[in-house]
């Protein structure tokens, strides 16, 4: 219960708290639907388009993430 009181008073006490935890979800929440939208479209092309960009299906989810998170 101590926990929970020191959470609380903490976010209280420092308002930017707050928003800096609902910016940082958004941004976690938009880069997931790059990721997401990224590996639709790459998915729904066929073997031959992708080798034609010079890719493999089996690199489509970490060329996403790489445009969703940037390299790592």
């Amino acid at each position: 219960m101590a926990m929970a009181s020191e959470v609380r008073s903490a976010a209280v006490g420092n308002p930017g708290v707050t928003s800096r935890i609902l910016r940082g979800l958004v941004a976690r929440y938009s880069a997931y639907v790059v990721y997401s939208k990224c590996v639709a479209e790459l998915s729904a092309l066929s073997d031959r388009q992708l080798s034609d960009l010079g890719l493999h299906r089996s690199m489509i989810r970490s060329l996403a993430r790489e445009e969703a998170y940037g390299k790592q």
